[in-house]
């Protein structure tokens, strides 16, 4: 049955949010402008509020319906239908809510929304009104995405709560019945049942919300004229939103880590590059932002970088949902007739922001000053720069196909092609970046710190980080030249290696001396240390990642597998161990995942039914000691994922683990495989499935062959030998539905294989010395199946039939990556460096508004403490 209230209340409280944006955005204008000594501003900013927090209220009954929809699968709407399905988990589910366009942009307005309330709260009386009409005027624009009207030929949004029946309208089964329920959806894509992208998304959307704020605060400090004072509020935002984005950036790197099987985390994908722009530029703003704070210096720049932030937010939304990407990205969503709107969205603001600051230009404070070369704020300034040239190259090549679109709509003809190699085009650029950050970032700081410290020779402050620099440097390349490590000897990998370096000790002597006087100003110190140590860690794990699954058997797999697979990947028998680096691999077997158990199951150990998500026990499944299922049980399985056990002994020291890389063959996108990764204290081993037998298709069988044989006797079959050793009462008659009086007999079977013996029982069931079913045993390392046929008592004769198809196999690739953890470590240093600069520059803030209480509190104790 339709389901259509939900529907209707979610599309009633999108247009209630959209209108209530209206009200708020035009009240704040109102009050911003209003006269402070009058009551009309009060007036204005108590509606502003009030319609602010209406429109709060309706984003959440806008998230609640959506969800129910999702939840309780609701499968007449097609957002349900085109994202979910019957047998995902509930955290999946929450997954679901943002695949899609609708969702994700109402996971931003939810952000914005938030963020909206703590601004109402804490920007102040003065800048209040100002930022909440630029915030609720974005609102007004996002919102417009969900709205879901179409008038006429114009489409004004798409809406999450549109029927299957209006959205298909041509489909045959809604002309015969417009009440028509799809009994599933058609699920989650598969590379999103991660629980990575359970948390990854909305930090994203956080990071993006958040620029939004010190954006806002710069175009209200142009609005009121007033070009200094927004600078202070909008420097802890510009903080929580570098850390914000850039902790979702990494998040994402895991997540294609975890997941997809390029061999990496970062693959300069359009989509990765378009969120990577704004972050640079946006770390760029604070610098400048912060040399201005103590030099009064770059003001302008400050205004420039804080607006192309937001703004290249609001281009790579234009980018990854307007469909101009094309088959450029594999992240990006599909086209809903939306390029229109979200072009005039991005131009909207593009016109809005610059054109004010272009207005305001001459009247922003600029100093003739010239910043001393050996200042630490020409440094930062010099980093800022850097940064922004970074991005603008990276910004360039991402945007060739906007370039294409636009010379094609105007009638020019263009053949401009994004490189084809695209890791390595990126890679010789941003490397000098990362050089050129590294030395920056240490040579600032330790000249920030011999002012802060009031030190007057530069070699007091140099000395000690270059003298340990160079010895681990010296000490790094003789250990890679004994072996030990990875030798470096790429001359522009050395560099990167010293300036690396150079940034961790001439951070780290700063903080050593910040620990020993004010630890709240460390927080730059650390950030710095974290960025370097990221380099570090992207220098060897991706500059001296080592493939040890060298196909060195000099056979050719397939033709059609092209050469990366017939030359880095190693053929991997079932249980036939293959020498791969140092160790021994041998591939063991597929599992499945099963609902309850935490280890994945055998395949042998289930029977596979009609209902896919479903299968019997054949024999006890343990939680440990704990029984969980007996025989003949049935159980919930989750299909979708095969994971293929593999074995890794290390020839030498004899010590084994496993791996269960895990693949799926998706109708739609092919063979899907995710890696699984053994993390050592020194490296990484990733590990995927490359070619993969499909575990949904039947296997192809030869013609069975009979065998009249007696016990005792020997079969010859392909290069095996089998012996029937008996028969016996079947153990195992799951299968069977047998009656009262009915008789099951195995045939005892052994099967000698070229390095280990195999037990086989077909199963021969008698009713009525007739015969009413057969269960045959396959042995899938030897690519047999083995029947129990007849059983003549009078002659002594017992019938065996035998067929055979391809062995069990994969095709896996294996790599190691050398001190990875190192780049996760120095995200978590930089993350924690960048909490400690918003934790010092929000007190910092405080203490400046001594008008308000919190000022005020802060001004008492002083003056108690005097």
């Amino acid at each position: 049955m339709v389901n259509t209230l939900v529907g209707d209340v979610g599309h009633f409280s999108v247009i209630i949010a959209f209108v209530a944006a209206l009200v708020s955005s035009f009240s704040f204008s109102f009050a911003a402008n209003a006269n402070a000594l009058t009551s009309e501003q009060d007036a204005w900013k108590k509606l502003a509020r009030g319609a602010f927090f209406v429109h709060v209220v309706a984003v959440f009954s806008i998230i609640f319906s959506l969800f129910n929809i999702i939840y309780a699968h609701r499968y007449e709407y097609h957002y349900a239908w085109s994202h979910s399905s019957n047998h995902l988990p509930v955290h999946y589910m929450i997954s679901c809510f943002w695949e899609g366009q609708e969702g994700s942009f109402l996971l931003w307005i939810f952000w914005h929304a938030l963020l909206g309330l703590v601004l109402i709260k804490f920007a102040g009386k003065k800048w209040e009104s100002p930022v909440m009409a630029v915030f609720s005027f974005v609102q007004l624009f996002l919102t417009s995405m969900i709205l879901g009207v179409v008038i006429g030929d114009l489409k004004i949004g798409s809406s999450p709560f549109i029927l299957m029946r209006d959205f298909m309208t041509d489909a045959p089964v809604f002309q015969m019945d417009p009440n028509y329920v799809p009994k599933d959806g058609t699920g989650l894509n598969p590379l999103l049942q991660n629980y990575w992208m359970v948390i990854h998304p909305p930090v994203l959307f956080l990071g993006f919300a958040a620029t939004l704020v010190p954006f806002a605060f710069a175009i209200a400090g142009l609005w009121k004229k007033d070009f200094s004072a927004w600078t202070k509020p909008a420097l802890p935002w510009g903080l929580f939103a570098a850390v914000v984005l850039g902790v979702g950036i990494m998040m994402g790197a895991y997540w294609a880590y975890e997941t997809l099987n390029f061999g990496g985390y970062w693959n300069w994908d359009p989509v990765e590059n378009a969120v990577y722009i704004p972050w640079l530029v946006l770390v760029g703003a604070i610098h400048t932002l912060l040399a201005y704070r103590k030099s009064k210096t770059a003001l302008r720049a400050t205004f420039i970088l804080f607006i192309t932030s937001f703004l290249l937010v609001l281009y790579a939304t234009f980018l990854t949902r307007s469909g101009i990407l094309g088959n450029a990205s594999v992240h990006s969503f599909t086209d809903l007739g939306l390029s229109g709107q979200l072009f005039t969205y991005l131009a909207a603001f593009v016109v809005l922001a610059i054109g004010l600051l272009v207005y305001r230009w001459k009247s922003i404070p600029a100093t003739d000053k010239e910043i001393a070369t050996y200042s630490g704020e020409f440094w930062v300034f010099v980093g800022a720069a850097v940064l922004c040239l970074g991005a603008f190259q990276v910004l360039v090549t991402t945007s060739i196909p906007v370039y294409n679109s636009f010379m094609g709509f105007i009638g020019v003809k263009t053949n401009v092609a994004l490189p084809a190699d695209q890791i390595a085009h990126y890679t010789k650029f941003q490397m000098w970046m990362g050089i050129a950050i590294a030395m920056l970032s240490g040579t600032g700081q330790l000249l920030w710190w011999r002012k802060q410290n009031g030190t007057g020779k530069l070699s007091e402050v140099f000395t000690v980080p270059l003298i340990f620099t160079a010895l681990f440097t010296a000490l790094i390349l003789m250990i890679g030249q004994l072996g030990l490590i990875e030798k470096i000897k790429t001359p522009v990998y050395i560099v990167l290696l010293i300036t690396s370096l150079y940034a961790v000790f001439s951070n780290l002597a700063i903080l050593l001396g910040v620990l020993r006087k004010n630890i709240s100003i460390a927080g730059g110190a650390v950030a710095h240390i974290g960025v370097a140590l990221m380099l570090l860690g992207i220098l060897f794990s991706s500059g001296y990642s080592n493939i040890i699954s060298k196909n060195m058997s000099g056979l050719v797999y397939a033709k059609e597998f092209g050469d990366e697979i017939n030359r880095d990947n190693v053929l991997l028998w079932r249980n036939t161990g293959t020498d791969m680096g140092p160790y021994k691999v041998t591939y063991k077997g597929q599992y499945l995942e099963v609902k309850d158990l935490p280890d994945y199951v055998n395949k042998q150990q289930l029977f596979r039914i009609a209902d896919e998500f479903r299968a019997i026990a054949r024999g006890p499944l343990k939680d440990g000691d704990k029984v969980l299922y007996t025989a003949g049980d049935t159980v919930d399985i989750y299909p979708e994922n095969t994971y293929y056990e593999v074995e890794f002994k290390n020839r030498e020291t004899g010590k084994a683990f496993t791996l269960y890389p895990r693949a799926q063959v998706n109708p739609q996108m092919g063979l899907l495989a995710s890696p699984d990764i053994k993390m050592f204290a020194n490296k990484d081993l990733y590990t995927h499935v490359s070619t993969i037998p499909d575990p949904n298709e039947e296997k192809e069988w030869g013609e069975m062959k009979e065998y009249q044989v007696k016990i005792g006797d020997t079969i010859f079959v392909n290069d095996y030998v089998a012996v029937l050793h008996g028969i016996e009462p079947a153990k195992d008659t799951l299968l069977l539905n047998l009656n009262e009086g009915d008789i099951a007999v195995q045939a005892d079977m052994q099967v000698l294989g070229e390095k280990r013996t195999y037990h086989a029982h077909p199963i021969y069931a008698i009713r009525n010395r007739k015969e009413v079913g057969q269960v045959p045993e396959e042995i899938e390392d030897l690519g047999l199946r083995l029947f129990l046929l007849n059983i003549n008592p009078e002659k002594g004769l017992i019938t065996i039939g035998i067929n055979s198809t391809q062995k069990d196999y994969i095709i896996l690739k294996a790599m190691e990556k050398p001190f990875i953890n190192i780049l996760w470590i120095g995200t978590l240093i930089m993350s924690l460096g960048f909490v400690m600069a918003i934790v010092r520059h929000y007190k910092d803030g405080k203490r400046g508004n001594k008008n308000g209480p919190a000022g005020k509190v802060i001004v008492k104790r002083e003056k108690q403490l005097a």
